[in-house]
């Protein structure tokens, strides 16, 4: 590290925090709170735009003048995650150029802690993912991140080069522990096995910290958040320290991010608290103030998945310049929590729905589909009919049998993929004409078993529920349906029929889902564990009774569709393992069970 910062001795002089055994908090001297205001921005970065973000961050610290320290979340100059972006000439300067530019307009005795791309050593090509103390005009300390993480959706150590040692800053009489996201939860709170060497908070205790902050840009997954909770509360009591953290809000591509923020005394009382996706009060946390219990209730797993949808959706149109968007509304349960979840994010009036109703389409679809549109307040509902379309193709097709082309028969695989290629021609047209992006309105049953047409219904800019499980999309529409004033909507948004009716994709007479697919719940319950939970085929046959033949066939369905997930749009992130750049898989590898099972409709 350069000689600019000053941080903490490393673990040569002190030797293996890990291995030191601390005092228990009893056994410890008498603590003492800190005499410290401290700020925690709930701050929504935008990758790239640094000038937009000091703007952003100069403006939080301006709206807070009674604080002593303000923090920022992890890589708050540059945006999270910054990816390839940290490789691009002048990027890195222009971030320590801005933290400088910051620190001389702060007002005098404040502590801020900024979390940016920072230089490391002149031989190196990566920098350090840290989090640099600012004071009275100057660089104080900076604290590298120590613990990269390379799993699910990290590549830290694709760009960042390690911290060595413990970095802390002295402040108002205390001393402060730097921590950057991983440093602290060391990967406990997404329950993956990791090989780290380094107890970063063990070492910031044994060199004398009595406050320890994290700034965090950790992706949202349901049930993370109670899991971290879980861990400050248990590291505050087990050290007998302060743990402040916060997290970044908003969403960038494919992950979404709940802007939490936590303050926990150091008998493990919760000071403070914000939960996921809660709006940002502007306030400023007393350490030293008289508290009363703060009762944190258990969010619904429900409503943790709208709310983060809710916010992939928001933030992946308005980072793109767009207002509005379009969905294909087909009566069916995906369409209909799709809309609804767009409707919340941008606006009922900047969504519009466009029925594209075949032969084969029940007057129930388009009259839910309708509905749906009411219900919702969209902002225009169109009716296309694709049978032109439809006819056009199967008679070109019919005429090309003669050169000895294929016969295409109504009702076939073939003949179903026509219709769905034929929705996509026309969403993805008004969208060219008129503006807007499509959503398309697969999930993640479908789109694990290979279930969807490419460049039919999987066209589109975002996959809103391409990380929801079956179930989970009807576990959202009742949840929408019996909290619609929470939500955000006037009535029940969700057409109850749309709820109840078995889903078909309605592409021949008398179809069904399950024509083709297990009962969703049994697919649903295969997929978590192949997908969420990388259990082995044996494991699911032992532990769920299922049939092996039926378990190994959907296996061998799964990982034959790899080629369209990777041409599939961005999925939002909402659960431990979504498809996309947390699940890097082989196109032509399989190494999946023996195909046994296999329907006749597997398509492309």
């Amino acid at each position: 590290m350069s000689h600019r910062f000053r941080s903490g001795p490393g673990r040569d002089s002190r030797g293996d925090a890990r291995n030191r055994v601390l005092q228990p908090l009893r056994q410890r001297p008498c603590y003492r709170f800190p005499q410290m205001k401290i700020a925690l921005p709930a701050l929504d970065a935008r990758v790239g735009d640094i000038e937009a973000n000091a703007s952003g961050i100069a403006s939080a610290l301006a709206s807070r003048p009674a604080c002593d320290v303000l923090v920022t979340p992890e890589l708050a100059m540059c945006g999270y995650p910054p990816r390839d972006l940290l490789l691009r000439d002048g990027v890195i300067p222009q971030c320590e150029e801005a933290v400088r530019t910051l620190a001389t307009n702060m007002p005098a005795g404040v502590l801020v802690l900024l979390g940016t791309p920072w230089s490391t050593a002149e031989s190196s090509s990566r920098c350090a993912n840290a989090l640099v103390a600012c004071r009275d005009g100057e660089v104080v300390a900076c604290a590298a991140k120590r613990l990269l993480p390379g799993y699910d959706v990290f590549d830290d150590d694709r760009y960042f080069r390690p911290g060595d040692a413990p970095a802390w800053v002295d402040h108002a009489g205390h001393r402060i522990g730097l921590l950057v996201c991983e440093d602290l939860w060391q990967a406990g709170d997404v329950r993956e096995r990791t090989d780290y060497q380094a107890d970063p908070v063990a070492e910031l205790v044994e060199a004398g910290c009595d406050v320890l902050v994290a700034a965090s840009a950790s992706p949202f997954v349901v049930g993370k958040h109670d899991r971290q909770r879980e861990t400050v509360v248990r590291l505050a009591r087990t050290h007998g320290v302060t743990i402040v953290t916060v997290n970044r809000a908003g969403a960038e591509d494919d992950l979404v991010f709940d802007g939490t923020a936590m303050v926990v005394d150091p008998d493990g009382t919760l000071r403070f608290h914000r939960a996921p996706f809660a709006a940002d009060d502007g306030g400023v946390v007393d350490l030293a103030a008289p508290i009363g219990h703060i009762a944190v209730d258990e969010q619904d797993p429900r409503e943790q998945r709208f709310r983060a949808l809710v916010s992939g959706v928001r933030g992946y149109v308005n980072k793109t310049g767009n207002t509005e968007v379009l969905v294909g509304l087909s009566g069916g349960i995906d369409s209909a929590v799709t809309a609804a979840i767009a409707a919340a994010a941008v606006g009922g009036a900047h969504v519009t729905g466009v029925l594209m109703p075949s032969r084969h389409s029940s007057d129930h679809s388009v009259a839910d589909a309708r509905e749906l549109a009411r219900c919702l307040e969209m902002g225009g509902c169109l009716e296309v009919s694709i049978e032109s379309i439809h006819d056009a193709v199967l008679s070109t097709l019919a005429r090309a049998e003669s050169d000895g082309g294929p016969p295409v028969a109504e009702g076939s695989l073939a003949d179903q993929n026509v219709q769905a290629r034929a929705r996509g021609i026309l969403l993805m047209a008004i969208s060219n004409a008129r503006g807007g992006l499509v959503l398309s309105t697969g999930n993640k049953s479908e789109m694990a078993a290979g279930y969807a047409t490419l460049y039919g219904d999987m066209c589109g800019a975002l996959a809103v529920l391409g990380d929801v499980l079956k179930m989970d999309v009807y576990g959202l529409a009742e949840w929408m349906n019996a909290n619609h004033e929470i939500a955000g909507f006037r009535e029940p948004p969700i057409p109850v029929s749309s709820i109840t009716k078995p889903p078909s994709a309605e592409l021949r007479p008398d179809q069904l889902d399950q024509d083709s697919l297990p009962p969703y719940d049994v697919l649903d319950e295969i997929v978590r564990r192949w997908i969420e939970e990388e259990e082995s085929a044996g494991r699911i046959v032992d532990e769920t009774g299922f049939d092996p033949e039926l378990v190994g066939g959907i296996l061998r369905m799964i990982d034959a569709a790899q080629f369209k997930r990777d041409q599939a749009a961005i999925i939002p992130k909402v659960s431990r393992r979504a498809f996309g750049r947390g699940r890097p898989w082989p196109v032509i590898g399989r190494p999946g069970a023996a195909p046994v099972w296999i329907p006749a409709t597997s398509s492309s």
